[in-house]
């Protein structure tokens, strides 16, 4: 079996110094013959180990900004989190318009699919008639990914929807090839990435199925960018609201989907206790489980720039000031959805 894993070994720079091993929540390093080996089968791309290297040996394999020439038409699709990367006085407006001023064609918010996800997962549990409990978030890559390696009896507890992440870029393709009439295989939608997990779950997604992004930056190879082009602002490229971009921290995807008796974990060896007690048939009286492998939520992931702390501040911050958005279907109707169905 073939795998992909962003997560890699510069070997040169590898000293053996065992620090990766005592961090990897899987189990998924050995060293032999002096250098750290990553076990494929095992691995579920978290980052941990380039968290704990002190030597720069790991790395994050992803795609680069030149890419948008291979495109006819491109669409960059930000994470929430993306947001707690900038100081308080800067707003979505400005921060979008930076983005396009890189040379994309167009933005959508990942925080859009968001709210769309959070509206499914709340109808989920009012109509679904299984009696698993708790449910878990499919949100993280991670977690999926090491539910499926270590925990793989609790397969059946993930909610069977797609991430915020492929929901947004469906839609971002369905809307342009309809405005430009450009065949769909030639619009390229680009995710902004937190962390290596997200770049596994596009390149090599579970069930084998394509993803519906077709290339994944690292927010820290593209900051200084953005950040050089922050000041101008442009109307109409913000279609999220607060609650989708409240995901970008933990506790953020159990507000928006409005389901009480839940629990948010964040920290991959967290999860790990957490799914322990759900393996030994505990917490059967939790209904929903929102689970974020990086500390803090996705504003801890090791491809962004700031101190999780601050960045949660500031994402905080943001959400708390911006003012009450139109609601979602009103949002997606002014798209062109009436509906949108959530594989």
């Amino acid at each position: 079996m073939n795998y992909f894993h962003s997560v890699r070994l510069d070997r040169d720079k590898c000293k053996g110094c065992v620090n990766c091993i005592k961090k990897c929540p899987v189990e998924a390093i050995r060293v032999r013959h002096g250098k750290a080996e990553i076990m494929e089968d095992r691995c579920i791309d978290c980052g941990e180990c380039i968290r704990a290297c002190p030597n720069y040996a790991k790395y994050v394999e992803r795609d680069h900004i030149q890419d948008l020439a291979q495109f006819a038409y491109t669409i960059a699709l930000p994470a929430p989190s993306l947001y707690g990367q900038f100081p308080d006085h800067v707003g979505p407006a400005q921060v979008l318009a930076a983005i396009k001023n890189l040379g994309f064609d167009d933005v959508w918010e990942v925080a859009l699919g968001a709210e769309i996800v959070s509206q499914a997962v709340n109808d989920y549990f009012r109509t679904s008639d299984t009696q698993v409990r708790p449910l878990i978030s499919s949100a993280c890559p991670a977690v999926v990914r090491l539910i499926q390696v270590r925990f793989p009896a609790l397969v059946e507890h993930i909610i069977p929807f797609e991430s915020p992440m492929h929901v947004t870029a469906s839609l971002a393709r369905q809307v342009a090839t309809r405005k430009t009439g450009i065949d769909p295989s030639k619009i390229g939608t680009f995710f902004f990435s937190p962390c290596p997990a997200k770049v596994t779950a596009i390149k090599s997604p579970v069930g084998g199925t394509q993803s519906e992004v077709d290339r994944v930056l690292a927010v820290a190879d593209i900051y200084g960018d953005l950040r050089q082009n922050l000041g101008q602002q442009q109307t109409g490229l913000a279609r999220a609201g607060k609650t989708g971009i409240g995901w970008g921290s933990s506790g953020g995807e159990q507000a928006a989907s409005g389901i009480g008796n839940s629990l948010v974990v964040d920290g991959i060896h967290n999860i790990i206790s957490v799914l322990e007690e759900i393996e030994l048939g505990r917490l059967t009286d939790i209904d929903f489980i929102e689970a974020q492998a990086c500390p803090g939520g996705c504003v801890g992931g090791i491809l962004n720039v700031n101190n999780r702390f601050i960045a949660e501040a500031r994402l905080q911050h943001l959400v708390r000031d911006l003012p009450p958005s139109a609601s979602l279907s009103e949002r997606l109707h002014l798209l062109g959805f009436d509906r949108v169905q959530v594989p």
